[in-house]
């Protein structure tokens, strides 16, 4: 073979073409892909606004608050000292009884109630306490004595000794002339929160609420003042700083607050926490049945109220009723009498002969209409006092 026909050193491809540069190529092209993409990204990231010189920016003048607003600051200053946290403390032995200890059963609100010490609460806030403390704005702490209490209305009076301290009594208004869109403030402890402040209206007039005894208390105040657990206790007042009120309920589906709260009127604690302090317990005008039954009373589907048992020194046996009578064994022999109305309203229930006596006075005589053996009568019962 001639130095001619030998084959090249190098030869190339039967395609033809350029293959090692194509190679060479495509890292380059797509390193400058990543470059163009993460520069886009930088573009787009938020760049850094950090100022080294920002300050404070001056405060603006507020000007002077509005009457109203004064108005409610001053009715909170005069007011608040006046209202206390009821904490109600329950007695536990250990397993063995030779150890007792204090445990906090929950807390409630009260206010003072005069300057010797007395302090009004709810009956629900101190029930099955075995000591209390009442706790003052000021975290003034005085142990403090249960004086009596009266479970039907939801009322309880504490006595505390002062020790020298000032004891402001809030002033006491009427519930008779109050109407329904009055402006109301609600000073208590929710949820353990002291001397909280909440405002609203009054919603409502004439309402019923059940006590824990299973009796109506009636006039009932209702308001959107928002009341929550521990408010109970606490005094609702007017726009002129009165007590109108004792916060004691609410109407929730939650357990919280939903804009029905509901008050005891403060005619009726002025009627009663007054009896509570002299005597310890509060009397109310009565028959003197001791238990009672209420449901259909005849064939016709008449309803009233059966007397299972009474004293023989009662109203009800001086005007001559008859109470059920009961086999040694317990069984029912024969039902009693049966009011079915006083003073000419219908009683059907426990419930309405409680409403009705209510706003009776003890000595008063009313007229007591009663079946017996299928036969109406009527008679005058002079009301005795019950507790």
């Amino acid at each position: 073979m001639t130095d001619d026909e030998s084959s090249p050193p190098f030869s190339r491809s039967p395609r033809g073409g350029g293959g090692p540069q194509i190679a060479w190529l495509l890292p380059l092209a797509l390193t400058g892909l990543v470059v163009v993409l993460a520069w886009k990204l930088y573009e787009s990231t938020p760049k850094p606004v950090n100022d080294k010189n920002a300050e404070s920016r001056p405060v603006t003048a507020r000007g002077d608050l509005a009457a109203d607003e004064k108005a409610t600051i001053d009715l909170f200053r005069a007011a608040s000292p006046a209202v206390v946290q009821v904490t109600n403390v329950q007695y536990r032995r250990d397993f063995w009884g030779s150890n007792q200890s204090e445990i906090s059963a929950g807390t409630g609100s009260g206010f003072v109630w005069d300057a010797q010490g007395y302090v009004v609460t709810n009956f629900h806030v101190v029930e099955k306490g075995d000591a209390f403390t009442v706790t003052f704005a000021d975290q003034s702490v005085f142990d403090a004595t249960r004086v009596g209490t009266d479970p039907v209305h939801d009322l309880a009076v504490l006595k505390i000794d002062p020790k020298g301290k000032s004891l402001p009594a809030l002033p006491i208004g009427s519930s008779k002339t109050l109407l329904v869109g009055q402006k109301v403030f609600a000073i208590g402890n929710p949820f353990g929160l002291e001397q909280t402040l909440t405002t609203g209206v009054i919603g409502g007039l004439g309402r019923e609420i059940m006590s824990l005894a299973r009796t109506p208390i009636q006039g009932v105040i209702q308001t959107d003042a928002a009341i929550n657990p521990g408010n109970s206790g606490g005094p609702l007042l007017d726009s002129a700083g009165r007590v109108i009120g004792m916060n004691t309920q609410i109407a929730s589906p939650s357990g919280g607050s939903a804009g029905v709260g509901f008050a005891i009127p403060v005619d009726t604690i002025n009627r009663i926490v007054p009896s509570i302090i002299r005597t310890g317990h509060f009397e109310r005008a009565g028959l003197g049945i001791s238990e009672i039954l209420d449901g259909v009373v005849d064939g016709k589907g008449r309803r009233g109220v059966i007397f299972c048992s009474f004293a023989a020194s009662s109203a009800a046996a001086r005007a001559g009723m008859k109470p059920s009578e009961f086999l040694p064994d317990g069984r029912l022999r024969s039902l009693g009498d049966a009011i079915v109305a006083i003073d000419g309203q219908a009683v059907e229930s426990r419930a309405d002969l409680f409403r009705i006596l209510d706003s009776r006075e003890i000595g008063q005589e009313v007229s007591v209409n009663f079946l017996r053996e299928g036969k109406e009568v009527e008679a005058r019962v002079k009301l005795v006092g019950v507790q």
